[in-house]
């Protein structure tokens, strides 16, 4: 595996465009996509991170992930989708960034969902105005998601039973975990780009 000093937006692009994605079938379950948006920044290339608003409504209320959001019941494609749903919640148009592939789609085992992830790199700079579904965005460096210090196990509680989630501690402790299925889109990002992301125990489709 590689260090976390050699990332480059250059070998991500290449390790996306040689991937064929595992496109999963729906079935009885929802259907959501995100957009996992990348842009060159000062020592190392950055990522977005939402926090979602507080919702009742909302699943992942309060959690850190990615922008998007279900599809529309009119035909809409999942990257037609991950693109709509990324301008109604930050006004940011991928229109005018470089679409550099798509993760495999991966199933959640708490909701039943199936979410797809488009890659995609910001070109220029870019101002995000967040919507009332989303509390804030922030960038993230790359090498900082795989600094095993912040790689941790924490115990959650949904529906009255107990599980315990692999989780990256991003923000001050205060601040929401990374985890869930954006912490699984992550180990299969890094996973393309030959970087190791938290534990070394595999995760399933459905391992939460």
């Amino acid at each position: 595996m590689k260090t976390a000093e050699s990332i480059k937006l250059s070998e991500i692009a290449a390790a996306l465009a040689a991937h064929r994605p595992a496109k999963r079938p729906v079935n009885d379950r929802g259907h959501a996509a995100v957009a996992l948006l990348l842009r060159e920044g000062a020592c190392s290339p950055e990522v977005l991170f939402i926090i979602r608003a507080i919702h009742d409504r909302d699943p992942w209320s309060g959690n850190i992930g990615f922008p998007g959001g279900r599809l529309n019941h009119n035909g809409e494609s999942p990257m037609q989708a991950a693109e709509r749903e990324t301008f109604e919640e930050l006004s940011l148009d991928l229109g005018q960034a470089r679409h550099l592939g798509r993760l495999d789609d991966l199933y959640g085992a708490i909701m039943p969902v199936l979410v797809s992830c488009f890659v995609y790199q910001l070109q220029g700079p870019a101002e995000l105005q967040p919507n009332h579904e989303i509390d804030t965005a922030f960038w993230c460096p790359l090498p900082k998601l795989l600094e095993p210090e912040r790689h941790q196990q924490r115990t959650f509680f949904y529906r009255d039973e107990e599980r315990a989630h692999p989780v990256v501690e991003l923000l001050d402790p205060e601040q929401p975990l990374l985890w869930g299925i954006t912490y699984r889109l992550l180990r299969n990002f890094f996973a393309l780009c030959e970087h190791d992301f938290g534990s070394s125990e595999p995760l399933g489709l459905k391992d939460f």
